[in-house]
């Protein structure tokens, strides 16, 4: 297998959705798609899995409650316990009331910053790392394809011109 891709550049985002359509009923895979803005449906069309995120997030917040309520007992119960509005603090039952708001906020505390950190990771976004876009244009107003070449690169270049590309570039990845 080479390691030449075809990059088909669309103006519309419709048109790649029809695009990358006919290329996976051709039995082609597009590798991947890049786009100025998220392309609602592209990724049941392109072959890209429901993403396991969001399941992340519930552990996280999940994680962010379990150490509110461990600070809040040890904080408020057993570290330094103060008589605030003649409230009893002999339990953190009597007292989980008044603690509604700080478990809910270290709960979204927690959820939103280890999801930017796992995003990241993920995503293999570091600090000063280079773009990996194929098209400056691809950040304003063009929709690129990445198509895989296994030797037959006339024959997909003739089918994408077919498919309303704007440009077609071949390139060594």
């Amino acid at each position: 297998m080479s390691d030449k891709v075809i990059y088909a550049m669309y103006d519309d985002d419709d048109v790649l959705k029809d695009g990358a359509k006919k290329m996976v009923s051709k039995g082609v895979k597009v590798t991947e798609v890049f786009s100025p803005f998220p392309i609602h449906g592209i990724d049941p069309i392109i072959g890209i899995e429901n993403t396991r995120l969001g399941i992340m997030a519930f552990i996280y917040g999940c994680i962010g409650l379990c150490v509110a309520v461990a600070m809040m007992n040890f904080i408020m119960i057993d570290d330094w316990p103060q008589n605030i509005g003649g409230k009893p603090s002999f339990s953190y039952l009597e007292n989980m009331p008044a603690f509604v708001p700080i478990m809910f906020e270290l709960t979204v505390f927690f959820a939103a910053h280890l999801m930017v950190i796992t995003f990241y990771m993920r995503s293999r976004l570091w600090p000063f790392k280079e773009a990996e876009n194929p098209d400056p244009r691809t950040t304003d107003d063009m929709f690129v394809m990445e198509v895989a070449v296994d030797g037959n690169e006339q024959e997909l270049v003739s089918f994408l011109e077919n498919t309303g590309t704007v440009e077609i570039k071949v390139t060594e990845k």
